[in-house]
């Protein structure tokens, strides 16, 4: 059964200017729900992450900020929201849901979380909207737990995952790759394991063309036995903020080939939704829910 991470507190209300992109987390789940494709059994409402898997990956003096609302101010502009208990169950619940996919990844070869891709959060950062990093927590998780001994994040957010890389950076185990926009957010990148910057206005052959040379010759050298997927929606075209020119079919076609690369292999994957802003929501949902689609038609 595909099993999707959600939770109405996904869906948390912000402040003036931040609420539309929160809306997908509700329509996302609903018109899965309307179309058939999934039911109410497909969903399941994560917990709150304990403290300890936490401090596997972020420093105990940052979480502890969070934990405790006295993240400076300077911190919070950073992050882009000001920080608030109900903010802070939001993100733990959200990475508690990327670890729990993990699990159900391992029993049924992929797993979703409709929130998740918080890949901007460093060991000690928030940054981006991001306060933790819940696909780095979940690979801790794994490499703590001897349920995974090699992994493969594959970022395919506009902005680079420059969080990730630099929790990772001392980290063999973990190979961290990231594909997105040469000039957009954030402008001091991190170094991953393999970066491939684009040029503003890459469009869908060259993309794909890339990707297709680029991600079977990395599963062959890497070997990993488990992978994460950020699978954001902000290289589309219509994306107000991503700087690319995908067309909504391309970003099919880009999820398609990098699970049947995970299937080929049978290799498990937990996959988080990131970013996505076009103007119109329609655009960014059917874009996300043609993710879980595939899934669907690929693995079910």
């Amino acid at each position: 059964m595909l099993k999707i991470a959600y939770d109405p507190i996904y869906a948390h209300p912000l402040p003036e200017g931040h609420r539309f992109p929160m809306l997908k987390y509700e329509l996302i789940p609903a018109q899965l729900i309307h179309e058939g494709v999934i039911t109410a059994n497909n969903l399941f409402s994560p917990k709150p992450l304990e403290e300890e898997i936490i401090l596997w990956t972020h420093e105990e003096s940052y979480w502890h900020q969070l934990r405790d609302l006295t993240l400076p101010p300077k911190e919070q502009r950073r992050i882009g929201f000001p920080l608030s208990a109900k903010l802070v169950e939001r993100e733990i619940r959200i990475a508690q849901g990327t670890v729990d996919g993990c699990h159900f990844a391992f029993d049924n070869g992929i797993a979703f979380n409709v929130a998740g891709g918080t890949h901007h959060a460093g060991t000690n950062w928030g940054e981006g909207f991001c306060l933790l990093n819940d696909q780095s927590i979940a690979a801790n998780y794994l490499l703590n737990n001897k349920l995974a001994a090699s992994i493969l994040i594959i970022d395919l957010d506009v902005h680079q995952g420059n969080g990730t890389a630099q929790i990772f950076e001392n980290e063999p185990r973990v190979f961290t790759f990231s594909m997105h926009g040469a000039n957009n957010f954030p402008y001091r990148k991190e170094v991953s394991d393999l970066d491939i910057p684009l040029a503003d206005g890459t469009g869908d052959d060259e993309y794909l063309q890339i990707l297709e040379r680029t991600l079977p010759k990395l599963i062959d050298q890497q070997k990993p036995d488990f992978i994460f997927y950020l699978a954001g929606v902000d290289v589309l075209a219509t994306d107000k903020l991503g700087k690319l020119a995908l067309s909504k079919e391309a970003c099919k076609e880009r999820d398609r080939f990098v699970l049947e690369q995970c299937i080929k292999h049978q290799i498990p994957v937990q996959l988080s939704m990131g970013g996505g802003y076009s103007t119109d929501i329609k655009d960014i949902v059917d874009a996300h829910c043609n993710t879980y689609r595939l899934a669907h038609d690929l693995y079910f």
